[in-house]
């Protein structure tokens, strides 16, 4: 096991001192710095940015090819840090004990250990882990104007108000597709200059209040639509392969909700989440996709394809895959044994 010492809360240290260990490059632009690494270690993207009253975003995508466990052990207060994994699950130690704590895809996670431990990360090895921290150094963000934190529940109120890091805190909530959609919109932030500054902001703190809300919603027991527990998720990764295993008969929303055992909008919300697309998309893209596979290897016939991947006109087959594609089944088979595609 590899293992990552880090000795200061402030994020551009964090990164020198991560760089250390992975032995990457480091670039800034825009106040915003990004660590790349690719060697025997492993592979990944590590970024960060600071805002005005001690509010960071810390946002990794890596894959290590070893376990690695990264050691947070400092004598400041630790920032409070609202974290969302899109991708892959970790582990987390608040004192590098033998107090376990999985963190899981799509649950919103707020994490506050006690000053002076040594808050430890641990990554598996062959897993592509994404995952977001905002990061919130209490006294910093009480000196801002109207930050209204007396309007938080007492368990919250506690922790910003607790100066000297003496309340330990961890919340696991639910699993929430909406601050999973907010955190794609702010990994898809292209722009550049004061406008790429301004999204990630905005981003940053619109994903935190609905954090914070799910949080509040959390500790009153009030169950939200978008919300969906780790038994969801699988249901609507199984049913991909369902989905795959009879292209050829016909689906629909409410089908295969019944076939998982959600509600069909909860569904719709799951599809939306995992794959970008609504049940009708997906399926529509999958049937394109597969048919284009049968195109290039193997010797049925346009029709017969057609029949595969169960849709009934071959002229709506047609004018779909031209869409997609630009250039119909036919003209795509014969430009395949051309080989010009």
């Amino acid at each position: 096991m590899k293992e990552l010492v880090i000795t200061s809360i402030r994020e551009d240290v964090v990164l020198e001192q991560l760089n250390v260990c992975l032995e990457g490059t480091l670039t800034e632009s825009w106040g915003e710095r990004v660590l790349t690494f690719d060697n025997a270690l492993g592979k990944g993207i590590v970024r960060s940015i600071s805002f005005d009253w001690g509010i960071s975003l810390l946002d990794c995508n890596v894959r290590f090819n070893e376990d690695v466990k990264i050691i947070f052990r400092t004598a400041s207060v630790s920032p409070i840090e609202f974290v969302f994994i899109s991708k892959g699950s970790f582990q987390y130690s608040p004192d590098n004990t033998d107090e376990i704590i999985d963190l899981e895809q799509y649950q919103n996670i707020i994490l506050a250990p006690k000053r002076y431990s040594k808050k430890t990360f641990m990554f598996p090895p062959d897993e592509q882990i994404k995952v977001n921290f905002i990061r919130i150094l209490r006294k910093e963000y009480l000196k801002k104007k109207h930050n209204n934190v007396t309007y938080l529940n007492e368990l919250l109120l506690s922790l910003f108000n607790d100066d000297n890091g003496n309340l330990p805190y961890k919340h696991k909530g639910t699993y929430s597709l909406k601050i999973a959609d907010q955190v794609k919109e702010l990994n898809s932030v292209y722009d550049n200059g004061i406008m790429r500054t301004l999204s990630i902001e905005g981003r940053l703190y619109l994903i935190l209040a609905m954090q914070l809300m799910e949080h509040h919603n959390f500790e009153n027991n009030v169950v939200l639509p978008e919300s969906l527990s780790k038994g969801d998720i699988k249901k609507i990764h199984q049913l991909s392969e369902y989905i795959v295993d009879n292209i050829a008969n016909p689906m629909s929303v409410n089908s295969l909700a019944h076939q998982v055992g959600l509600s069909p909008k909860k569904l719709q919300l799951g599809f939306r989440v995992l794959y970008s697309r609504s049940v009708n998309e997906y399926l529509r893209q999958l049937k394109l996709e597969i048919s284009r596979d049968y195109l290039k290897n193997s010797e049925l016939s346009v029709s017969e394809i057609v029949y595969a991947i169960g849709i009934k006109s071959r002229s709506y087959f047609s004018k779909i895959f031209s869409e997609a594609y630009g250039i119909l089944p036919t003209e795509y088979r014969k430009r395949l044994l051309k080989k010009e595609l």
